[in-house]
């Protein structure tokens, strides 16, 4: 028998947007996962959704609450629930994201290569109509700005067990037990600390088995570009050297 998989999805607000999340999740080619959504105290009826898919869903589906404001907080709150209801392998994508249909079957193949943290491709959502520009010279500049991370005196320490990797919140997969063992997801607010690199060099700090997985693929949401421009987008992406005055709006919708 294989080890339980959950798969975790931090949501706020999204009523009109979550239905394609999930739809994409019960159109996978391995349907052998529970789901826990993790409402953000949302003020739509993103619960309502939620519930009325759990009801055919053909996998297991729990819905849980974090008053807590963050992608952070939600995020820790999916995963230690998870846990506690006996999961070993843990995924995670968010509620604007589309998993291609071999998501699944993607996540369960590192962890059986002995993956302990896997970082998935993001590739921009295809109903979203992506221009050229989005579709391959952000991807590139993004990666760009990866191989930059990789050489960064702070992520080149020598308490790192293993190299720097791009990794997505959106888009990611570790085992419980390293999960456990390095603290897991901070709990910060959307404006502070990418939560994904945190956990991401949390994660190195403990375990040599971290692999960028460029076969588990998640299509994410281009609001946050459109709304915001490239270059805020990026400095956002980039330590937060860009953040909105009024920090309402890095929730973008």
């Amino acid at each position: 028998m294989s080890a339980p998989l959950w798969v975790v999805v931090p949501a706020y607000n999204e009523e009109a947007g979550i239905g394609a999340t999930l739809a994409a999740l019960a159109a996978q080619t391995d349907t052998g996962f529970t789901l826990v959504v993790v409402d953000n105290a949302s003020t739509d009826a993103t619960a309502e959704v939620v519930r009325r898919f759990a009801a055919a869903a053909p996998f297991p589906v729990h819905l849980i609450e974090e008053e807590e404001p963050g992608a952070g907080a939600a995020a820790d709150t999916g995963f230690r629930y998870a846990i506690g209801q006996g999961a070993a392998l843990l995924a995670r994508t968010d509620a604007d994201c589309v998993p291609a249909a071999d998501w699944i079957a993607a996540v369960r193949r590192e962890f059986g290569r002995g993956t302990e943290l896997a970082c998935g491709r993001s590739v921009p959502r295809r109903d979203e109509h992506p221009s050229l520009a989005e579709r391959y010279l952000l991807p590139a500049v993004i990666r760009a700005t990866a191989l930059y991370g990789r050489y960064r005196t702070e992520h080149r320490h020598p308490r790192f067990r293993a190299p720097y990797v791009l990794c997505h919140g959106h888009n990611l997969a570790v085992t419980a037990a390293l999960y456990l063992r390095c603290g897991g997801t901070p709990r910060v607010p959307l404006q502070g600390p990418p939560e994904d690199v945190v956990l991401l060099n949390r994660a190195r700090a403990y375990s040599d088995r971290i692999a960028r997985a460029e076969r588990m693929v998640v299509h994410s949401s281009l609001r946050r570009l459109r709304a915001w421009g490239a270059r805020r987008t990026l400095l956002w992406s980039w330590d937060r050297r860009y953040c909105p005055a009024d920090t309402r709006e890095v929730h973008v919708r």
